[in-house]
């Protein structure tokens, strides 16, 4: 899943994989888990409570932007087009 973040800048770049524990991690330890961000750091490795914090609120921003109709819909070719 690719974030739009374009936008936002980035303090420190996340890789495919990087996302991927990411995700994984925010459906094992949801909002009421205590320390959520320091375990879901832990399960990504690599980055700090702080920077997870900041993902997801930019995810959270980039949701929000997306579902209220701002972001333009990507332009995807006809199946089976050879175009």
């Amino acid at each position: 899943m690719a974030y739009f973040t374009s936008s936002h800048g980035s303090s420190s770049s996340w890789t495919p994989k990087q996302n991927k524990l990411f995700e994984k991690a925010l459906a094992v330890y949801d909002k009421d888990t205590p320390d959520r961000w320091q375990n879901v750091a832990k399960a990504v490795g690599s980055k700090s409570a702080e920077e997870v914090k900041m993902h997801y609120d930019r995810l959270v921003e980039d949701l929000t932007y997306i579902e209220s109709g701002q972001a333009p819909l990507p332009n995807y070719k006809p199946s089976g087009s050879n175009i």
